[in-house]
């Protein structure tokens, strides 16, 4: 068995964009040639779904979810997320990453569906069937209590925008439910943190310029700068952080205090999109 190393493989993958799997078996049944490795990936046909995934974008998809864990798995159209197969495929990668909980995309594409499949060659395997590029576009695993939410864009297409809102509470069913409601939120208004805390100091020092900036150029008073300048700051956390966000069910009310109400304080949000 020849040596093959992680740098060997990937190499391989760069010429020919195989699958991990693929191009590791290539070099190990050609004794480590790179030529004869491409020409048996070529022969196999896994360098032909490679040179698609290479020149193609995967701007379609669909998003799947089996409790703490949701993927994204993207393809090129619509036809092909409505596939029975490509479904099926999401929903058992969903499974195997709420059992296996990895920490990335690379770690999932390692491990392993019910039937005993690396993922990723299940990937690749799916993608010659239907033509055209397929990847795991993302990856998300929770703990603790948490709200799931998914969203279809038409009735006739799969599941496409999904959110995670984890949360810790009494454990009632109104916290259930106001908790389930921010999920729905963080999909439908797009809150990229949960609370002003997790916004980073560089991103609020930036807001902070640019509103400067802008109001100095639309001859604003020195005097009211300050005041001017906290204003839009407060317009750019009511934007993006979800807490801060005007209930879209109860609009006189922020999203954080409708949680408060409910015993509800949010930890953490995620939000996938195909």
């Amino acid at each position: 068995m020849p040596n093959v190393t992680a740098a060997d493989v990937k190499r391989l993958r760069d010429a020919t964009g195989a699958g991990m799997m693929d191009a590791k078996k290539a070099l190990e049944e050609t004794g480590g040639d790179f030529d004869q490795a491409i020409e048996a990936l070529r022969i196999k046909g896994a360098a032909k779904v490679a040179k698609r995934s290479a020149e193609r974008t995967t701007a379609n998809g669909l998003v799947a979810a089996s409790g703490p864990a949701m993927i994204v798995l993207a393809c090129e159209t619509d036809f092909v997320a409505k596939n029975e197969d490509f479904q099926q495929l999401a929903a058992d990668i969903a499974a195997a990453a709420a059992e296996a909980k990895p920490a990335d995309v690379e770690a999932l594409l390692n491990a392993q569906l019910a039937d005993g499949r690396k993922i990723s060659e299940a990937v690749d395997a799916i993608a010659a069937v239907v033509g055209e590029k397929v990847e795991i576009g993302g990856l998300a695993v929770v703990d603790g209590e948490y709200a799931t939410y998914l969203h279809r864009r038409a009735a006739d297409l799969p599941y496409q925008v999904g959110s995670y809102v984890v949360y810790t509470s009494n454990g009632s069913e109104a916290a259930q439910t106001v908790a389930r409601d921010a999920a729905m939120q963080v999909v439908a208004l797009k809150a990229t943190y949960a609370t002003r805390d997790e916004v980073p100091a560089d991103v609020v020092e930036n807001e902070r310029r640019i509103a400067e900036a802008t109001a100095r150029e639309e001859g604003k008073p020195e005097q009211a700068l300050p005041r001017i300048i906290e204003g839009r700051v407060n317009g750019f956390f009511k934007e993006t952080v979800l807490v801060d966000q005007p209930s879209v069910k109860e609009s006189k009310k922020s999203v954080g205090a409708v949680l408060g109400e409910a015993g509800v304080t949010v930890q953490r949000i995620v939000r996938l999109e195909a």
